[in-house]
Formats: C-alpha cells, sequence, structure tokens
C-alpha cells in the first residue's frame, strides 16, 4: 500500500515537472511566433469608416450611388493593377503542368514500351527524364505511404495528382527537341500546321484550362449540412481574349494592339486586358497557391489568407487615399495639376486621347499614387471588384468570399474609369457594371488580401 502511494506521488511529481504553467490557465502556446509579412507590391490599407457615394451632385442622374457610411477591416492592395508580365507568371505556370503532365504519361507509355534493364534501373535519357517525381516511400511516414498506395495513381490529364517534374528544363526549339517522344507531345499542344501562320506555330491556347475550387462559407453558414456540398469547383481557360481591342472597336485600326498587347515584352508593364471576372478570380486562386506551395516547404509556417478581389466598398475606400470627401483620387477640383498636366489617362478633350500621354492603356505605375500608395485608381484601366450589380437596389452587400448566388449574378462592379471613358467615370464614387463572362479592353484588375495583424507576441 506505501508502494502504491510513493508511485502515485511520483507520477505527480513527474507530471508536474513537464509543465511550468502551475496550473493556470494560460492557453495553447504556439510553436514558432507568426508575424504578418507585407506582400510584395501591396500597400497596407488601414481601415475604418467612411462615407461612400456620391457627396456632390450626380450629373448623368443614375441614381445609384446614395451616401452611407461604411466600414472596412485592415487589408492590403496591391500598389498598381496587375500586369501583363504578372498575369502571364500565371498562363506560363499553367502551361508547364500541362506539358510536364503530358510528358510525364508519355514517359511512363515509353518505359512499359522499352525492354526492362537486367539491373532493375530505371530508364533514363531523352523522354524518360521528364517522367514524374519519383516517391521514395523507403522513410516515408505511415500517411505518407498511405497517400501514395491509394491516391498517388488517380486522376487523368487536368486532375492529375502525380508529382511533377520540376528539375528537367523544358526545350522550346524544335531543333533541341530530345527524341520522337518529346516531340510527339510537343505536336499535340501545338497549334496544327494548317492554322499557322508563315508555318509558325504555337501553342495552342484552348489548352491552358486550369481548375480551382472554394467554399461557399455563406451558403454553409445559412443553410447548414454536409461540407461537400459546399465545396464548389470550376474550370476555365485563362488565357487571355486578345480580340477585344477589335470587337471592342470595329471602326478603328487596332490591330498591332491586338497582335503585340499582351504577346509583346514592350508591353510587359502594362495592365493584363482581356480578362473576364472568372479569369481574375481564377488569378487570385492561384496567387495564393503559390504563395501557400512555397510556405509548406518552410517549416512551421503558417499559410497566407486568400489573395482576391476587392469588395466595392474596400475598392472605393482604397481609391480614396484617406481624403474622405474627395471626388477624384487626388482631391477634389480639375483632372490637371496647376500647370495643366493631366493627372490621369482617360478621354480628355472631347475624345483627343492622346493628350494626356498615352493613345491607349499606360505603365501601370504612371502618374502620381495617392495617399495610400496606389497608382491609377482612376483611368487608365477599369477594374472588376467581387460586387456584383443589381438593378432594383442602390447597393448590393458587398461580400469577400462570393457565394453561388453572387456568382450566378452575372453583373459585376467596375470601377475607376478607363482610358477611353470621360472624367465622370474617374471619381472615386463613380459606378459602373459589365458581365462577368465578358472582357474587355478597358477592364484590368488588382488583388487584395485580408490583413490579419502583426505578430502573437
Amino acid at each position: 500500500m506505501k508502494k502504491a502511494a510513493i508511485f502515485a506521488l511520483l507520477i505527480t511529481v513527474i507530471y508536474s515537472c513537464g509543465s511550468n504553467d502551475r496550473g493556470e490557465l494560460v492557453g495553447v502556446k504556439a510553436k514558432k511566433k507568426w508575424f504578418s509579412e507585407k506582400p510584395f507590391g501591396m500597400s497596407l490599407i488601414p481601415g475604418g469608416s467612411f462615407t461612400m457615394g456620391k457627396q456632390d451632385q450626380d450629373v448623368i442622374g443614375a441614381m445609384s450611388t446614395p451616401t452611407k457610411t461604411v466600414t472596412v477591416r485592415p487589408y492590403y492592395m496591391d500598389e498598381t493593377e496587375i500586369t501583363n508580365n504578372e498575369y502571364k507568371e500565371f498562363v506560363h505556370w499553367v502551361r508547364d503542368s500541362i506539358i510536364r503532365t503530358r510528358l510525364g504519361y508519355q514517359a511512363e507509355f515509353a518505359a512499359m514500351s522499352s525492354t526492362p534493364d537486367p539491373t532493375g534501373a530505371l530508364p533514363s535519357g531523352g523522354i524518360h527524364d521528364y517522367a514524374f517525381a519519383t516517391v521514395d516511400t523507403t522513410n516515408a511516414t505511415p500517411y505518407q505511404r498511405y497517400m501514395y498506395e491509394n491516391y498517388w495513381s488517380l486522376g487523368d490529364g487536368i486532375d492529375s495528382i502525380k508529382p511533377l517534374n520540376w528539375q528537367k528544363e523544358l526545350f522550346w526549339k524544335t531543333e533541341e527537341y530530345p527524341d520522337i517522344d518529346y516531340v510527339e507531345v510537343m505536336d499535340s499542344l501545338y497549334i496544327s500546321r494548317d492554322e499557322a501562320v508563315d508555318g509558325i506555330r504555337t501553342f495552342n491556347t484552348k489548352f491552358l484550362k486550369y481548375r480551382y475550387s472554394w467554399f461557399d462559407r455563406d451558403n454553409a453558414a445559412r443553410k447548414g449540412g454536409n461540407r461537400k456540398d459546399f465545396v464548389q469547383s470550376e474550370v476555365l481557360n485563362i488565357y487571355p481574349d486578345t480580340t477585344v481591342w477589335v470587337k471592342d472597336f470595329n471602326y478603328s485600326y487596332n490591330d498591332p494592339m491586338h497582335q503585340d498587347y499582351f504577346y509583346h515584352q514592350s508591353y510587359g508593364e502594362y495592365p493584363v486586358v482581356g480578362v473576364t471576372w472568372g479569369q481574375a478570380n481564377a488569378f487570385c486562386n492561384w496567387r495564393t497557391k503559390k504563395k501557400n506551395d512555397y510556405l509548406r516547404t518552410r517549416k512551421n509556417v503558417t499559410q497566407v489568407p486568400d489573395f482576391r478581389l476587392p469588395t466595392e466598398a474596400e475598392w472605393e475606400y482604397a481609391a480614396r487615399g484617406g481624403l474622405e470627401f474627395a471626388t477624384y483620387p487626388w482631391g477634389t477640383g480639375s483632372t490637371t495639376s496647376d500647370r495643366g498636366c493631366f493627372l490621369a489617362n482617360f478621354k480628355p478633350v472631347r475624345g483627343n486621347y492622346a493628350v494626356d500621354g498615352a493613345l491607349y492603356t499606360m505603365e501601370a505605375q504612371s502618374f502620381n499614387a495617392n495617399d495610400y500608395g496606389l497608382y491609377n485608381m482612376a483611368g487608365n484601366v477599369s477594374e472588376w471588384t467581387n460586387t456584383a450589380y443589381n438593378l432594383s437596389s442602390y447597393y448590393m452587400a458587398s461580400t469577400m468570399n462570393p457565394n453561388v448566388e453572387d456568382r450566378k449574378n452575372k453583373r459585376k462592379i467596375v470601377r475607376g474609369g478607363s482610358w477611353k471613358d470621360v472624367a465622370y467615370f474617374l471619381e472615386v464614387a463613380s459606378r459602373d457594371y459589365e458581365y462577368a463572362d465578358t472582357a474587355r479592353s478597358y477592364i484590368g484588375f488588382r488583388t487584395v488580401q485580408n490583413y490579419i495583424g502583426t505578430t502573437n507576441k
């Protein structure tokens, strides 16, 4: 009996020595301190309350922007519109993923068709160098081994979950193709010889499809039920519509813009256009994935909040730059400075487009930034927001995560005015809309990210 009592006392001492909270409620301790990292190329918008809507006369009589007090939380916003170079990174990632997936399956087929090596060594050279990344289960955890055995081989094409081989460089010049299997894959992904101009074949953009999914939080909260019922997914082509330059202006000679604007490197720092609302959301999803994929390679690093399109209220608050009752991002008054210089890229002087320094768009970082460090919140290109437009009411609820009903509403708010708009649409409170599945030569976008504090000290 005495031994049992001593043993119990010993256990109690050992247990208490393993904790230094002295029995007090101290909360769960994080393994590592977390710091909010300012995303590259974004400004912190401090958040607060402001008067949203027109504070002066509504000159066109739209009566769609009555004033109301709105409060927004802090968030990060891109300093400029998303540029051609930035969107190209997304396009190239999708393109390279598709090519490496095709090469991986071709390598598997070639390996099955080749004579087995007596030593058991895997084939190498040519197409075999592009085989799916090898999964070494020798030192794998039980979880990793289970996932490999049950899921690794599932899916095909865009649904494949096999790890791609990103180490081997892709060859783009036909004279550098390593073998006939590589040629076969590339031939299947390029436009046909009948479609080629002057015999130059290019990657067939119809293959540039991106799949992403999201959780419909609003409907899940309202309706309840199984979580899987509120997980939505979409597959869409993400290549910009370069024909918008011709379709938007039937009687203008815009062929050079159609041919070069997204393709030529001289327009790399110009805002991307020809992107639908859905494509802009797909870009936001990929940007989140790109950052979080990197963070997963780091130890004990918390993933970042999603990048997304701004709500209409967030956009207007940021455009005002802290100037409560200003007409434009630079203040109230004229669209020119005291020296007669234009302050934005728009349609001045009854259609003399070039008088402000640009016939079409300008570099995304042009003119002066507003007091929040944001460029071209008026003019250059109009910008998609997350908010739906309803003809029967002045404002729609500005949700950060559009639910299924919001996505079904085909009209989406665009803000800021563009290079082809008159000064009225440059005003921070002016509203306009476009259909979500429509791409225009004068609509681009910028992204935001929730700000969730500096550190958990």
